[in-house]
């Protein structure tokens, strides 16, 4: 991997590009009118990040096209909500204002985005993010990003991503030191296939649960482990949770309280 320019740069770009590099312990590159593809077969690199003006893309080697954060579902999800409707994995987490939820695998964010709309100001949103390129291109998106909903763009700023692995986060974590602990599994194995987040399933970390992760999560959260996963799965049955089952949808929700 290493950071590189948009085509159209300016002084500004450079430094972004130079220190995005600094902070990823990786190479810069100058663009120098050279394409993606060819500074990555310069550089012997399978994947580059690219500032440009607007946002940080990641190129890989053979997809056509690039990663890049965007909000995804989160959008319409608290439009929904503002207009009094429900939200699912809200339900199934039983949160509300001024609670405190870890999401185990942040992704793209989606769900840590209608959480800390829904716990507000008061609240607190974990997230922690095993791969260091996408945290970070995630961690700029989160406070750079600008929607026509103050309330989403406000709840974006206040999550606290972390670069870590959720298996290595929980078990350094107090316990009851939050209120919810979040488990997506469905979000390793079954990564959403759409232009600009499929390069995404580069970055994913494989673990798969395992019980020392349900009593890490049991230890840490003071009232309800969260699960996620597909409809047929077999998790929620041998781990203990129960399940909110809904019939259009190819995953549920599953929640053991603590």
């Amino acid at each position: 991997m290493f950071v590189t320019t948009a085509g159209r740069f300016n002084t500004r770009l450079i430094n972004e590009a130079i220190k995005a590099a600094g902070e990823l312990g990786i190479p810069f590159q100058p663009r120098n009118g050279i394409s993606i593809e060819k500074l990555m077969v310069k550089a012997s690199s399978s994947s580059s990040m690219v500032v440009g003006k607007e946002r940080i893309e990641l190129y890989f080697k053979n997809k056509e096209y690039p990663f890049f954060f965007h909000p995804n579902s989160a959008s319409f999800r608290i439009k929904r909500l503002l207009m009094g409707e429900k939200d699912p994995f809200i339900e199934a987490a039983g949160l509300t204002n001024g609670m405190s939820l870890l999401d185990c695998t942040m992704g793209l964010a989606s769900d840590s985005i209608v959480a800390s709309f829904i716990v507000g100001e008061k609240g607190r949103i974990l997230a922690a993010e095993g791969n260091k390129y996408l945290h970070f291109i995630v961690k700029k998106g989160l406070q750079s990003w600008n929607s026509d909903l103050m309330e989403m763009n406000e709840a974006m700023k206040r999550i606290e991503p972390l670069h870590i692995t959720y298996q290595e986060l929980l078990k350094t974590l107090p316990e009851n030191s939050v209120d919810v602990v979040y488990l997506d599994p469905m979000f390793e194995e079954t990564i959403t296939e759409s232009k600009g987040i499929e390069g995404i399933r580069e970055l994913a970390l494989y673990g798969g649960l395992t019980n020392d992760v349900i009593m890490e999560a049991k230890r840490v959260a003071k009232k309800r482990i969260v699960l996620k996963d597909h409809f047929k799965s077999e998790r929620f049955a041998e781990l203990g949770f129960h399940v909110m089952k809904r019939k259009s949808s190819k995953f549920h929700f599953g929640y053991m309280d603590v």
